[in-house]
């Protein structure tokens, strides 16, 4: 097939990732809806095991599969490692949130960036939502638009964003093959670390405002869509920085981190 013919975006993986669910039916419905949208993973951030039983009664036969394969995890971190590009949901507004974008609007952004890479959708508790803590860890944000109240439930917020993703990946795209491989949570986690050891030992990051820089810092290059090589570059650059300045020990010198070279 020629090159420059549009191609459906096939991701490697997508997910739904549920942070402290508080009803086991919540994430038996959200598997039934990830079966009716090709999504093939489902991951929930809890300190305690889900009630099977009740899962299974949410999600039906078709979706067994999911809550017999379900992963937990006991931290956002340890969830979103993996994924390249996280979309967090919220309906919340405040000054330290992401713009707010409707899920059409942001499942489009995510399939023009999708091929190759694994995509996870994030939802929160149904009380609370996301925390600004879980949404650092999100590349994208969306807000379902309601009309003077905003209290869908977590699986009707699910099934929207499913619908929504799904959708977008069927459309046809130029250059669907992704050149280069984006960096992943783990990657731009290590990243951002070492981009505030920096900026701390310049003394532009104290404690009064070091939450407000990096959120905005993580907002900004969430936008650039890092490649893997970037980010481990930039992390190659904080290192010799702090090797220099006497923050870390020489084996910064030799570029452990992987981005190496002169």
């Amino acid at each position: 097939m020629p090159h420059d013919l549009p191609l459906p975006v096939q991701p490697q993986e997508t997910a739904i990732i549920l942070v402290g669910p508080r009803y086991p039916e919540n994430i038996g419905a959200s598997a039934r809806i990830a079966c009716n949208f090709g999504i093939s993973r489902l991951i929930v951030v809890t300190d305690q095991e889900p009630d099977q039983e009740r899962m299974l009664k949410m999600a039906t036969h078709k979706a067994a599969h999911l809550i017999h394969g379900l992963t937990i995890f006991r931290s956002t971190a340890e969830a979103v490692a993996p994924f390249h590009f996280v979309v967090g949901t919220t309906a919340r507004q405040g000054r330290q949130r992401p713009r707010e974008q409707a899920p059409r609007q942001v499942m489009e952004e995510v399939a023009a960036v999708a091929a190759g890479s694994r995509i996870a959708l994030m939802f929160g508790p149904e009380n609370t939502g996301l925390t600004n803590q879980d949404l650092d860890f999100c590349q994208f944000t969306s807000t379902i638009p309601t009309v003077n109240f905003s209290s869908l439930n977590l699986a009707q917020a699910v099934a929207i964003h499913g619908y929504e993703l799904h959708l977008a990946l069927q459309r046809p795209r130029f250059h669907a093959t992704p050149e280069a491989e984006y960096a992943n949570s783990f990657d731009l986690e290590g990243m951002y670390e070492h981009i505030e050891q920096v900026l701390a030992r310049v003394t532009f990051l104290h404690d009064t405002n070091r939450t407000y820089w990096m959120r905005n810092i993580r907002q900004f290059l969430g936008r650039v869509r890092l490649r893997k090589k970037e980010a481990s570059m930039i992390r190659g650059i904080c290192r010799k920085f702090l090797w220099h300045s006497g923050e870390e020990g020489k084996e910064g010198e030799n570029g452990k981190d992987g981005a190496g070279g002169p």
